[in-house]
């Protein structure tokens, strides 16, 4: 009996996980959010803040210029803002269009040796000149309007990072895609939710922002640097919260396949990183 009792247990455990993390977990949410008191809106610093924008690039010379492009056309102070561009050790002519925009303000570091997304953030460290570091991908698309916003929050002492939120754009005519945006929209739904109580579980890769002091903790290369900057403004007193008006374009994958690898990479960085934090795991101290 007590055998059988196991075996239906297991059984069912996927189906248990699967209900409380998508239907039992966001309603507890949502019922914990309508009790606290709606957050104030904050108004435009009398200056905004010095910032460093990041952008870590591996042979990506056919979007690099695009990406150049719609940077320095977001809506934020030429005077107040820095961006670097580090090459990953691209062998293509990512390097060359960087530099064509040097005198435009664009900065490129150039790493001798491909090391990975959060090696190459790691690297810039020592470059940085903003307060607010500005983390973003090669290939996506921060709307003109959204970096305000991302920056705004910071006005909040309480507040150490600030995610922006992720929109999937692509092809709507394929299947894989088609899944891939339903799930972001669910994410980005459940850290509205998190922000509303609190602070949410992790930062978006594709566009946050965190306080220097708190980037300028160690984040071993093989990890992730996004999901470690929630961990890190927890252990440090801050919140981490989701910025729904800072919008980022994310290119969806063309198939379902790319899609669960780049998913099965994601989510065992992302164990390795929570290993890294496991302190926080303690429910008495945190």
């Amino acid at each position: 009996m007590y055998l059988r009792d196991v075996g239906i247990l297991l059984a069912l455990s996927p189906a248990l996980l699967f209900g409380y993390a998508y239907l039992v977990y966001p309603a507890l949410l949502k019922l914990w959010g309508a009790l606290r008191p709606e957050p104030p809106r904050l108004p435009d610093p009398a200056q905004w803040p010095l910032i460093s924008i990041v952008v870590p690039a591996y042979n990506e010379e056919h979007a690099i210029r695009r990406t150049i492009e719609a940077l320095l056309g977001l809506d934020y102070p030429v005077d107040r803002r820095q961006i670097l561009i580090v090459s990953d050790a691209s062998s293509d002519g990512t390097d060359d269009v960087v530099r064509e925009f040097a005198h435009r303000g664009i900065e490129l570091l150039r790493l001798p040796v491909r090391s990975g997304k959060t090696a190459a953030e790691n690297a810039a460290l020592p470059h940085l000149r903003g307060g607010i570091v500005v983390n973003t991908d090669a290939t996506i698309r921060i709307l003109p309007t959204a970096l305000k916003p991302l920056i705004r929050v910071f006005q909040d002492p309480t507040i150490g990072v600030a995610s922006g939120r992720d929109v999937s754009v692509g092809a709507l005519t394929i299947e894989a895609n088609e899944g891939e945006s339903g799930y972001v929209g669910y994410e980005m739904w459940v850290r509205s939710l998190e922000t509303r109580v609190g602070s949410i579980v992790g930062a978006s890769g594709c566009f946050y922002a965190i306080r220097l002091e708190l980037h300028e903790t160690l984040v071993p290369a093989a990890l992730s640097r996004d999901f470690a900057s929630a961990l890190t403004a927890r252990e440090h007193g801050y919140r981490a919260v989701s910025v729904d008006e800072a919008i980022c374009l994310v290119p969806r994958t063309v198939s379902l396949q790319r899609e669960y690898h780049r998913k099965v990479r994601t989510m065992a960085r992302g164990l390795e990183t929570l290993w890294f934090k496991r302190h926080l795991l303690n429910p008495f101290r945190h």
